[in-house]
């Protein structure tokens, strides 16, 4: 499995996460996201859930950021679902190294993700990475905020053409 060392920051490592890192993810969760930080519920199923990219960074052993994706075989796209880092650890290059990391453990052609239409940091970070706008969904936040939708393609789809 992936197991990187960001080359941004000393003794940053990117490996799979289980559910040993239950605990770990939530206070990761609260840190990053407050108010939208999912519920154990969802935690648990994000760590245990088949057909699911589930990476954390980790630094002296604990973790400071986490990635999930969503593998959609069928539509060759993958959904990275969360991603965040902690505040004491961001612009330090590691959400980068998840987002890279992420893209490439689901192995789709095409990923997308959602982000608050305020968050220009992520928005920022995203851009720079390939992303784009296709779409936005209107109240997709709990309090009301839109979403935008963006996607990438990281490769262009081979379509086998079968002769009789």
């Amino acid at each position: 499995m992936l197991n990187e060392t960001s080359q941004n920051v000393p003794g940053v490592e990117i490996t799979a996460a289980t559910w040993r890192d239950l605990n770990e993810l939530r206070a990761v969760e609260h840190d990053c996201f407050d108010h939208d930080a999912w519920s154990l519920i969802d935690l648990i199923g994000v760590l245990t859930l088949p057909g699911t990219s589930r990476l954390k960074a980790v630094v002296n052993g604990r973790m400071v950021g986490f990635a999930a994706g969503d593998i959609r075989k069928d539509e060759a796209t993958g959904w990275i679902s969360t991603i965040g880092v902690i505040g004491a650890y961001r612009r330090l290059g590691i959400g980068s190294r998840l987002l890279n990391a992420s893209e490439k453990d689901m192995a789709m052609p095409r990923v997308c993700l959602c982000v608050r239409k305020s968050n220009q940091p992520a928005i920022q970070l995203y851009t720079r990475h390939g992303y784009h706008v296709f779409d936005h969904w209107e109240r997709y936040y709990e309090d009301g905020e839109e979403a935008l939708v963006m996607e990438k393609y990281l490769r262009s789809q081979r379509i086998k053409i079968e002769t009789a």
